[in-house]
């Protein structure tokens, strides 16, 4: 096995270590059961149904961390009334929250992922909101001016959570980042993420050379950092 190859399996098996290893660190807020999670934000319980057969469909520490922020900052964050996309929304906690605060939410994910995605929204928001969420298949860095043209698909502000990791597909999510947050179009993106890898910040770097970038809170027990960037002129 080569070198490169092997570090690829190493960091998967991270990724899978942290999958099965995850209980109730964030107590209260996060009570574990097999398959499902409960919450408690925006004076709301809510309920995730999770898998175990991809990423996608589990909860991983970035979204938490991104709505507890989200909850707790709502003056310097205000998402009343505001246009919101999420990109890679896995189980749809981070778009579930910004409904319930106020957002006119459209969650976007791989195709696979859409059934458990809106199992999940409908289930937290329907009669909760005062609008109800969108879900839109996305493969990051494809067909996006054919697709999501600006002039039609423009937000207030972009949310991502823990979609940096060790995958294929960090140019395209840096391209994706770009088309939604284009320069001089005022839409912040709010990034949190749980830092594992060295790809990880590799990736925060060159983030920081497209992105006018201010760490808005750092958690270093949980190695997570929430960034608000606004592209670069």
């Amino acid at each position: 096995m080569s070198r490169s190859a092997h570090a690829v399996l190493t960091d998967q098996r991270v990724m899978a270590k942290e999958a099965l290893s995850r209980r109730n660190l964030w107590e209260p807020s996060v009570y574990y059961a097999r398959g499902n999670e409960s919450f408690h934000f925006a004076g709301h319980d809510i309920s995730i149904r999770e898998s175990m057969d991809t990423y996608g469909a589990l909860i991983w520490p970035g979204a938490i961390a991104l709505c507890q922020f989200l909850e707790n900052n709502q003056q310097q964050v205000n998402l009343m009334d505001k246009a919101v996309l999420e990109i890679g929304a896995g189980t749809g906690l981070a778009s579930i929250v910004a409904s319930l605060l106020g957002a006119w939410v459209t969650a976007t994910d791989l195709p696979d992922i859409l059934s458990n995605l809106t199992f999940n929204l409908l289930r937290n928001t329907r009669g909760r909101c005062r609008y109800t969420p969108q879900v839109v298949a996305l493969s990051w860095g494809q067909d996006l001016d054919r697709d999501f043209p600006y002039a039609s698909y423009h937000y207030d502000f972009v949310l991502a959570a823990d979609v940096v990791y060790h995958h294929d597909c960090l140019e395209e999510l840096l391209k994706t980042m770009h088309h939604f947050c284009p320069p001089g179009s005022q839409t912040t993106l709010l990034w949190a993420n749980k830092i594992r890898f060295q790809s990880d910040l590799r990736f925060t770097e060159c983030f920081k050379s497209h992105f006018n970038t201010t760490l808005l809170t750092e958690l270093p027990q949980q190695e997570i950092r929430i960034y608000k960037a606004m592209a670069k002129e």
